[in-house]
């Protein structure tokens, strides 16, 4: 059974969470505070990790650095009531895979749950992803190019699954956006220059292609 761990210091909230997750046939774990979010999280190993951010204690972002730290591959949907735009891109770049701002509808939080879900488990049923001299582990999120290994972050890790995914493509900044950071539109943020950046100097400038106006393309050959 598909296992998610709810970590919210409001008791009702987490309540009404878990009862919409439960309704969907997913286990639910829940933690009332960053500390034993944590201690389930790398214990219990779930699927996914719903987590707020404003706490006593320890803080959701701080929780969250933890988890990227100890378990890179744990996705992470961030569920809070912040108006911080900064803050989001910065959970976002510290390997969150969504954020969902409260108030929410019930049905947009299964939506995405079950998208990031689907995406884990995709990843999962091929282990080695192979575009030219790059080759992506799936499993050990490790990239090798022209036979040298070298590890990504998370978000650097997703951003070129989507585009060895579609090789040859020119994919728009905005549909790597929603894709890999889950923003639907934000004009204002430049979170995947900066992401490519940091993955040219990883798999060779010259593999990934600046299509002026529009966005990334990836060599196929």
């Amino acid at each position: 059974m598909t296992k998610i761990l709810v970590i919210d210091d409001e008791p009702d909230l987490v309540r009404f969470v878990r009862g919409a997750l439960e309704t969907e046939a997913y286990q639910v774990l829940t933690a009332t505070n960053g500390h034993d979010g944590i201690r389930l999280a790398l214990t219990e190993r779930p699927d996914l990790v719903v987590l707020d951010l404003v706490m006593p204690g320890v803080h959701g972002e701080a929780v969250l650095s933890a988890l990227m730290a100890q378990d890179p591959g744990l996705r992470v949907l961030i569920l809070s009531a912040t108006g911080d735009v900064q803050l989001r891109i910065s959970c976002l770049e510290l390997g969150a895979v969504d954020f969902l701002a409260k108030p929410f509808a019930v049905r947009e939080l299964i939506a995405r749950v079950r998208s990031r879900l689907q995406e884990n488990g995709a990843s999962k049923r091929r282990d080695i992803l192979q575009v030219g001299d790059i080759v992506l582990d799936l499993q050990a999120r490790r990239l090798v190019v022209d036979g040298k290994p070298t590890v990504l972050s998370q978000r650097e890790f997703l951003l070129l699954l989507h585009l060895m995914r579609n090789p040859g493509a020119v994919c728009s900044r905005q549909e790597l956006l929603s894709e890999v950071w889950g923003y639907d539109f934000d004009p204002a943020t430049n979170v995947v220059d900066v992401c490519i950046g940091r993955l040219r100097a990883k798999v060779r400038p010259d593999l990934i292609l600046t299509v002026r106006n529009v966005g990334y393309q990836l060599q196929s050959a």
